[in-house]
């Protein structure tokens, strides 16, 4: 069985290198839309696949991140990287370029990491992040699946190659909380070391 979560923030980017000219040079903003979509082949204790309360703490939190920041890729022009720390209180820096493709790929990451270190204490079994969606607009989205995760020809994205402004990190009710998951071995862990080798 298949749930969905839905997610919303803003945020500015510069997509380097696409088509659109507007797109690849000026700064621009999207209203995103995230849905998370989990999957069990069992209900837990209360009839569900996952309670979507538990999904209120570090899911919620990473996700909102993004809102009203600035996501940088950190191959960008060094000065225009220094530039946006410099003068916005609220960014991220990512090893990808920010494209809906590319966030996709990126939250599912980082909720994979945070639903592996969620300790299920309600009957849960198997529950697993099947896919993230991306909506970048009202008529435009891009949908991730595990297996393009640790796909290497669209970049890999370790955890320890994202980077939270401090005034993000301390909004979040634990201020270690990314840090905390980067020491947690998540079921894509492995795929992505092999592939670093």
């Amino acid at each position: 069985m298949l749930i969905r979560k839905l997610f919303k923030f803003e945020n500015a980017h510069i997509v380097r290198g696409c088509s659109t000219r507007r797109c690849s040079h000026s700064i621009h903003g999207h209203s995103y839309k995230v849905e998370l979509v989990l999957h069990a082949d069992a209900l837990d204790h209360g009839q569900m696949v996952y309670d979507f309360g538990l999904l209120k703490g570090g899911v919620r939190e990473l996700v909102d991140a993004f809102d009203h920041s600035v996501a940088i890729w950190s191959e960008d022009d060094p000065d225009y990287v220094a530039s946006i720390r410099k003068h916005s209180e609220r960014w991220v820096l990512i090893p990808v370029s920010p494209s809906a493709e590319q966030f996709s790929r990126l939250i599912f990451r980082l909720a994979e990491a945070t639903l592996q270190s969620t300790e299920m204490k309600n009957g849960e079994s198997g529950v697993q992040l099947y896919s993230v969606i991306v909506h970048e607009t009202e008529t435009g989205y891009a949908q991730c699946f595990r297996e393009d995760v640790v796909n290497p020809r669209m970049g890999l994205i370790n955890l320890d190659s994202i980077e939270f402004s401090p005034a993000i990190t301390a909004q979040w009710a634990d201020p270690e909380l990314f840090e905390k998951l980067k020491l947690r071995p998540t079921m894509i862990q492995p795929e992505l070391e092999g592939l670093c080798t």
